[in-house]
């Protein structure tokens, strides 16, 4: 005997008669009253005001700030010298003074802010080959397309590292003075290693393989320098042999792009085991002293030094208070506005004209 075919009838395709398949499974369905909209907006309202205050008083603890240096002091001379790509080899030194308020308590980091400079493009963060900065020889040697124009040199040299974002580092050094009431002046001891990400170090970015007769000059012949830095990868810091090539702290803070025009990236860290630093930054007399290396006329930039304390609510911002005040006071409002409607309709709409 055959096997009994299954009905094909209009009623084939049926669910099964089960609660969850014929949707009769129990659900809550809230009640909303004014006794309970009411408390729940109030509710809401105090909390983020509540975090507002909070954090807006936390933010007010933590100290910025920022010197514009682009053509202060006696820097113009050096910001028209760079105007010309022709000058870009000719050193240039200048200072600001500038004056702290109050002491910067704790942890103090610097920065170097620029505005204006747009590494959010789309085909300036392809302009780089991921490949050679993790230290293959073939991509070494032959830089991805990605790269062009930043890809060869004079007689087809390969650039390493290749592409716009490596071509434009920025490259100014600074030095910063601190002038004590009767005492002589002081240099203001700064960190200037372990700023980049641990994975950007250690995964993203590595150098070619070395060893004690294999050095990393050796591992970069047959390459030349971008076109505007002044030195070649392999001598970034003449202070530290382990901070060149493609593992250079500089170079990886710099590689990681910035969303906005307007952006601050780590230079240093106060080292407060030093002189007058064991408590943080005092506030005073301050001077910089500038290697201005960097460009910024031809995209109509700025450039500035960034002092910030860092809190674990982060730097100086204060958006997120903002944020969370106007937040409750429109939660509040709302809350206000809903209590008098009540309030005048009754609970059964019993005042409402017909």
């Amino acid at each position: 005997m055959g096997k009994k075919q299954a009905d094909t009838g209009p009623l084939s395709r049926r669910p099964d008669n089960s609660a969850f398949k014929q949707q009769r499974l129990p659900a809550w369905s809230p009640s909303l009253t004014a006794q309970t909209v009411l408390p729940t907006f109030y509710i809401l309202s105090l909390v983020c005001l509540f975090l507002g205050v909070w954090l807006l008083i936390t933010v007010q603890k933590t100290h910025e700030l920022k010197v514009d240096y682009t053509n202060a002091g006696t820097c113009e001379q050096c910001f028209e010298l760079r105007k010309h790509a022709i000058n870009t080899g000719t050193p240039c030194t200048c200072s600001v003074q500038f004056y702290i308020p109050q002491n910067f308590l704790g942890d103090v980091f610097f920065y170097y802010g620029l505005r204006n400079f747009h590494q959010n493009l789309r085909r300036y963060m392809d302009s780089r080959d991921d490949a050679q900065m993790v230290g293959r020889k073939n991509n070494l040697k032959a830089p991805s397309s990605y790269c062009a124009p930043f890809d060869y040199g004079a007689n087809k040299v390969p650039v390493a590292p290749c592409g716009a974002v490596a071509n434009s580092m920025f490259n100014d050094s600074f030095t910063v003075i601190y002038y004590p009431t009767n005492e002589p002046e002081v240099q203001v001891p700064l960190y200037r290693k372990g700023i980049a990400w641990y994975t950007d170090k250690n995964v993203k970015f590595r150098n070619p393989p070395t060893n004690n007769t294999f050095t990393l000059r050796q591992a970069f012949e047959g390459t030349i320098r971008p076109l505007y830095w002044q030195r070649p990868v392999y001598e970034l810091d003449d202070t530290d042999s382990n901070n060149n090539g493609f593992i250079n702290d500089d170079l990886i803070v710099w590689m990681r792009e910035a969303a906005f025009p307007n952006f601050k990236k780590l230079y240093g860290v106060l080292n407060r085991a030093q002189g007058p630093f064991n408590q943080g930054l005092p506030s005073g007399n301050y001077s910089i002293s500038i290697i201005y290396n960097f460009p910024v006329e031809p995209f109509q930039g700025q450039k500035e030094l960034v002092i910030s304390m860092v809190t674990w609510f982060g730097g100086q911002n204060y958006f997120l208070p903002i944020a969370y005040l106007v937040t409750g006071g429109l939660i509040l409002v709302a809350a206000i506005g809903l209590t008098m409607v009540f309030v005048k309709v009754g609970k059964k709409g019993k005042n409402m004209e017909e």
